[in-house]
């Protein structure tokens, strides 16, 4: 591993956002006019540790065979999805994997990072340290950094940090109340996460509404499988949702979210025990509790199932179960919007739905949408919510009325795309230009 290759204004770069059981990687390709990357493809693999893996390929090019949901047996892990991916890129779409010459790693846990790194030993080793923190990701990252390191050796692996968007969140939100000298030793303190969907959320809403970022004062709801809130002050970070790990905060498909932290120990007499479960503790100290609130919990727990649409259709049609999970999922939601609207004092230029769920899910949109009209929200319009996904474009208003202030948005988040311009942009990533 080693330190920057400065790399020609051209060629390819690609982003991979790597998930406890999931791969997403999308191709960009570069030249030396100001234009943002231009995407070529985008390609996912599913149910990596829930196996038989499914693999799709989607280019742009009407004239490339696009893949679907493919079962693949061949892929056991992330360094074999990887591979996969790279000899369907060579045989599929004629693309020679030595024209990539930038590759961005969305890394979950930055720790103190602030910027973007090369992955060099240094750096490897300290995100490795890290994945204690967060072991449904940081650990699948590494695979595949470490798979990028020995095939694309000519190529930059390049690390973005969910973090690091976080950094401005001041001391005394970011501290816990707990003795700081043995916080400080062990880097025990509020992070937060989502931060390369927040920068793209907050770059697309500026570009929306046509302000600068640094004036906007927003509410962003990430809400996915994995799901956060974040309040932004004059374009930074003032507060979020999760903290030292990703657990905290809001449920989510598998994780627990905000719970009394005595709560484990009765759940459970094992807790400080490291778990046996294959799937996380592959390298990882990771505990029975740890295994319990990431894995075992959330709306899964609840349902039998980490499909929101689904609970969402069922709670509908009667399901009890399923309206639970339903309505906590919804009223965890509201217990940050109320309090980070206190700390914006309350002037707000937007509230912002985003994720898989906040930007499918009209049911959720229209519930919170009624809730905000204490507040000074005008609520939702029944006929933009129910027609984003028809939609072109990456943010939408689904406020009820006009307005200059307050207004809810929906943003198509695109975490991949985020790490793309923000590499085109940092000019120590590239050959000087004459």
């Amino acid at each position: 591993m080693s330190d920057i290759t400065q790399a020609p204004r051209s060629g390819y770069i690609l982003s991979c956002n790597a998930g406890s059981s999931s791969l997403k990687i999308s191709l960009y390709q570069i030249d030396a006019s100001p234009e943002p990357p231009r995407l070529i493809l985008v390609s996912s693999i599913s149910s990596i540790t829930a196996p038989p893996a499914t693999f799709s390929f989607e280019p742009l090019s009407s004239s490339t065979r696009t893949i679907k949901n493919e079962i693949t047996p061949s892929v056991t892990d992330h360094a074999s999805g990887f591979a996969h991916f790279l000899d369907i890129l060579q045989t599929v779409a004629n693309i020679d994997k030595t024209k990539i010459v930038q590759i961005c790693h969305r890394v979950v846990h930055g720790g103190d990072y602030s910027d973007p790194v090369v992955i060099s030993d240094e750096t490897y080793h300290h995100i490795e340290k890290l994945s204690d923190l967060a072991p449904l990701h940081n650990g699948a990252a590494l695979a595949v950094i470490k798979s990028c390191i020995s095939v694309l050796s000519n190529a930059n692996s390049i690390a973005f940090f969910d973090t690091a968007f976080h950094r401005s969140i001041p001391s005394h939100i970011a501290s816990y109340a707990i003795d700081q000298t043995v916080a400080k030793k062990r880097g025990l303190k509020k992070y937060g996460f989502h931060g390369l969907s927040y920068s793209f959320i907050l770059r697309s809403v500026a570009q929306y509404l046509d302000k600068p970022a640094t004036s906007l004062n927003l509410i962003l709801l990430h809400l996915g499988s994995g799901a956060s809130v974040c309040a932004v002050k004059g374009g930074y970070s003032l507060d979020t949702s999760m903290g030292l790990t990703p657990l905290n905060g809001l449920p989510g498909a598998t994780r627990s979210g905000a719970i009394d932290p005595s709560l484990i120990f009765h759940y459970t007499n094992k807790a400080g025990r490291i778990s046996h479960d294959p799937k996380v503790a592959t390298q990882l100290h990771v505990t029975q509790a740890e295994n319990i609130l990431n894995s075992k919990a959330g709306w899964k727990s609840l349902t039998g199932t980490t499909d929101f649409g689904l609970i969402t259709r069922r709670a509908q049609e009667g399901s009890e179960v399923d309206q639970l999970a339903f309505n906590l999922f919804a009223d965890r939601i509201l217990n940050y919007i109320g309090s980070y609207h206190l700390k914006l004092d309350g002037q707000m230029d937007a509230i912002v739905f985003s994720g898989g769920i906040g930007e499918r899910s009209k049911e959720l949109r229209k519930v919170i949408g009624e809730k905000l009209q204490c507040l000074g929200f005008h609520g939702v319009s029944d006929e933009a919510n129910q027609s984003v996904d028809s939609q072109e474009g990456v943010v939408f208003d689904i406020t009820a009325r006009p307005t200059d202030s307050k207004k809810i948005l929906v943003c198509r988040t695109d975490e991949q795309f985020e790490m793309a311009l923000e590499c085109s942009q940092i000019a120590k990533f590239w050959a000087p230009t004459h």
